[in-house]
């Protein structure tokens, strides 16, 4: 029962009933039921907002967000390792490989140039940690694309490495008769004196002086093209097609060791020593060819002779003498 309150009436001596209005019980209603709102709702605020509030599902989550944290900062600093390891690599790509090759270079702007679709990250906004995850994983995904692109140069540069074996193993590189086995030098290329016209004319290889019989090695590899005499002077001769535009022909044989389609390695006997054809004596006729013009033997005995020994066979040959053939 609600209490009764009175007030004193000094005009009439006496005690009057306090009548309260309605609308003002309803203010003071109103009143209170906001304040109580707000002290509810303020309330709320402090409870999220407090750790000491936490309940145990709030505080495992907190924790696998921390232990998320550590391990994408342990991630970024691997990636700046492998970054390290990659750039390395990359350097020794460009400044390296590709220049022994004689190609370009592949320039940072293609080798870090990421992926330029704009919504590809859009599905990792949006949450607390969004920043962290999406460089990360630009991180990963230029890393990746940095190790695509090498991979790929590096299967260049190894196909680049074969085929440049293949060249260095088809170069006429020796000379095709051994020093030891050798009369003399008898004749160079270039302007020669012809023993049976007497005039001056041009000497298309070099004369090897050696007797009947001494072995003639290939001097590069390479397959038999023509192992007869069907070409007038060479008498008994073979051409060996080495690829990559060089070709050589060995003259004036006593007889042949291979045949036409014949595969032949550097160092393989392919014939003997003779005067067949056109010839002054016993000694082989050689000749090098580059796609299609005859060139200078001399330029390629790097294969089996010293420096003196080029430098002895190069006053030899330079002199202008008669020719065998």
């Amino acid at each position: 029962m609600a209490k009764v309150k009175y007030y004193y009436d000094s005009e009439n001596l006496a005690y009057r009933k306090i009548k309260v209005r309605k609308r003002k019980k309803f203010g003071v209603v109103a009143l209170f039921l906001v304040a109580s709102a707000l002290f509810g709702f303020l309330c709320f605020i402090i409870l999220l907002n407090t750790p000491y509030f936490e309940t145990p599902k709030d505080r495992l989550q907190a924790r696998e967000i921390d232990n998320l944290k550590l391990n994408f900062s342990i991630l970024n600093k691997k990636m700046d390792q492998v970054d390290g390891v990659v750039e390395d690599i990359e350097n020794r790509d460009n400044n390296l490989y590709r220049v022994y090759f004689n190609i370009s270079a592949i320039p940072d702007s293609v080798r870090k140039s990421g992926f330029r679709d704009i919504n590809r990250y859009k599905k990792l906004a949006g949450y607390d940690n969004s920043q962290l995850v999406m460089n990360t994983t630009k991180r990963v995904d230029v890393l990746t694309k940095e190790l695509a692109i090498q991979s790929k140069s590096l299967d260049i540069i190894l196909d680049l490495a074969k085929a440049k074996n293949k060249l260095l193993a088809a170069i006429p590189a020796i000379q095709p008769v051994r020093n030891e086995n050798l009369k003399q030098l008898a004749s160079g290329f270039g302007y020669r004196t012809d023993p049976f016209t007497k005039a001056r004319k041009m000497h298309k290889g070099m004369d090897f002086s050696a007797n009947t019989g001494t072995p003639i090695y290939a001097t590069g590899d390479g397959v038999i093209a023509k192992a007869d005499n069907t070409a007038s002077g060479y008498g008994n001769h073979i051409v060996i097609k080495h690829g990559y535009g060089y070709e050589t022909l060995y003259g004036h044989l006593s007889k042949y060791k291979v045949r036409a389609g014949q595969h032949v390695k550097r160092g393989d006997i392919i014939g003997y020593v003779g005067s067949t054809g056109r010839s002054e004596g016993p000694h082989l006729h050689y000749e090098v060819h580059k796609d299609g013009n005859v060139v200078n033997p001399l330029n390629f005995y790097y294969g089996n002779i010293s420096a003196i020994e080029y430098v002895a066979i190069s006053k030899l040959a330079n002199q202008e003498n008669q020719s065998l053939d």
